[in-house]
């Protein structure tokens, strides 16, 4: 492992407000901060809906999000950075992290993609591609998040009623829990804190006015109260940093670092070839996929493509 001053977190770019709007990287962003790790920031918009990001690097390691159980589930293992050492063995912890990672970011989830009618999705992660790739894309994943979330046509007014509820619930719990102490675990930040802090800046500053979870989350005053002081102390106080660079995949996705930063002019303009090479195979591969995709939804029933409609 080389020097902290080398540890880099990839994201998606920033909008909202935030320093990244991804709900998946704002998380593993908050997480470092709370534990005062000192780390740079990149963004990297090659693949807009890669699994991989956000991912953590330093020399030959790296930490992806599709493994392990994501960022900060790899960095604890790790022994990196590992606020939950004297608290993920307690009953409080494994009960709120079932509220915040289960429950609440299943409310998140189906608020971007469906309940919102993807207004702030399309934002965050296909702002940059031509029009009719960023459609496509974002039917596809409205479609494979309506699947994770077990949503059909008959059971959709139900599993809405029931998304809502667990949501009401866990923001009552976690409210009750927080009072009005700093952290969720009175003076030592978590990693729930980071996951919880993440949900409510992401809920109130990305979500339309017009949605349901942002309202029932407003109900709550103190949890307001919470974020907006944690915001103020871990995120406000680095905002004046220079504008993070754009950042390319680890080479092949192989698990190696990023190359070093001194490059002489020629290696430089081969990695922009490579870059670019990556972006056409990208846009080949999406095109591909837009095809199968159509050819496959061509296949579903009448009553899917009424289902489909109605939302």
């Amino acid at each position: 492992m080389e020097g902290t001053s080398d540890f880099t977190l990839v994201t998606r770019k920033p909008c909202f407000g935030l320093p990244t709007a991804c709900p998946n990287c704002l998380p593993a962003y908050i997480y470092l901060k709370l534990s005062h790790l000192p780390f740079q920031l990149a963004f990297n918009s090659t693949f807009p809906d890669s699994e991989e990001l956000p991912y953590f690097e330093n020399g030959t390691y790296v930490a992806y999000n599709n493994e392990d159980g994501g960022v900060i589930e790899k960095l604890k293992k790790d022994g990196i950075v590992n606020l939950d050492s004297q608290l993920q063995s307690l009953p409080e912890y494994i009960s709120l992290k079932a509220l915040i990672v289960s429950w609440l970011q299943e409310a998140l989830t189906y608020e971007i993609w469906v309940g919102t009618e993807g207004i702030s999705a399309s934002k965050i992660y296909y702002s940059d591609l031509p029009w009719v790739i960023s459609k496509v894309l974002f039917y596809k994943q409205t479609y494979l998040a309506k699947n994770r979330l077990g949503l059909t046509k008959e059971n959709a007014e139900r599993r809405e009623k029931l998304i809502y509820k667990r949501a009401s619930e866990a923001y009552e719990a976690l409210s009750t829990r927080l009072g009005e102490q700093k952290f969720l675990f009175e003076d030592r930040p978590s990693s729930l804190d980071a996951f919880f802090l993440s949900h409510i800046l992401f809920t109130i500053q990305v979500l339309p006015e017009t949605s349901v979870l942002r309202s029932k989350l407003l109900e709550h005053s103190n949890l307001v109260r919470y974020a907006e002081k944690l915001k103020s102390e871990f995120i406000e106080a680095s905002s004046s940093s220079p504008s993070p660079p754009l950042h390319s995949f680890p080479s092949s996705f192989s698990g190696k670092g990023s190359k070093p930063k001194s490059k002489p002019k020629a290696e430089k303009t081969e990695e922009e070839k490579k870059f670019k090479k990556r972006a056409r195979f990208f846009l080949a591969a999406q095109f591909l996929a837009v095809v199968i995709y159509v050819s496959v939804m061509g296949g579903v029933s009448s009553d899917d493509m009424e289902y489909e409609d109605d939302d």
